[in-house]
């Protein structure tokens, strides 16, 4: 497999979307062979899943259910798109993937990081991104773009209070610590600009 995986996680309102996209077509120009995609959905299986979980009528979803859903659209997204691609040598990029679970459900909803990570090895089968980019920025001011940009589908998370998105951010400054070899933390406090420039050095030093 001589491909490259590359995941954009952080907590809501953080930008990686924005970046992710900008990264995409700067890697095009340099004539890098690469494809974007997202979790969950990106193929047509995981985003009839994708519409399930996010649905903002189903309030009464289960906890469990969530991460199990998750797990399943990851599965069948790995193999149906990012495995055959990363085969072809192509460079991968992903919005979210199994860090998102592991903070949201995993920490946030206490299921336990340990444990919704074991629900996701079976599903990955240790299909793990070479490089993790963690945009991180306060729940607050995550959330204040979020209400300010009217583009954005609005989902059921973005229904939970702001206690809830505080210890997502929680969660993901400890996977940070607990997978330092694989994440690198992006302070996404700053201006689109710098965060790209910083993004495009630390991803052009990996593909060399």
């Amino acid at each position: 497999m001589a491909g490259y995986f590359i995941t954009f996680e952080g907590p809501e309102g953080a930008g990686k979307t924005t970046i992710l996209r900008l990264i995409e077509n700067e890697l095009q120009k340099q004539g890098i062979d690469v494809i974007s995609t997202r979790e969950p959905g990106g193929i047509a299986i995981a985003e009839q899943i994708r519409s399930v979980i996010l649905d903002k009528e189903n309030t009464a979803m289960d906890s469990r259910t969530e991460a199990l859903l998750y797990a399943a659209a990851r599965r069948q997204h790995l193999a149906e798109k990012v495995i055959p691609a990363l085969n072809e040598g192509k460079v991968v990029l992903c919005d979210r993937f199994i860090d998102s679970s592991l903070a949201y459900q995993g920490h946030a909803r206490g299921l336990g990081v340990d444990e919704v990570l074991s629900i996701n090895q079976f599903a990955i089968e240790n299909m793990m991104p070479s490089l993790t980019l963690l945009f991180m920025i306060s729940p607050d001011k995550g959330m204040e773009r979020i209400y300010k940009n009217q583009d954005r589908e609005v989902n059921r998370l973005d229904l939970e209070t702001i206690g809830f998105h505080e210890k997502v951010h929680q969660g993901y400054h400890l996977l940070a610590d607990r997978f330092k070899e694989r994440i690198t933390v992006v302070d996404a406090d700053q201006s689109l600009e710098e965060v790209f420039k910083q993004v495009k050095q630390i991803i052009e030093s990996q593909l060399r």
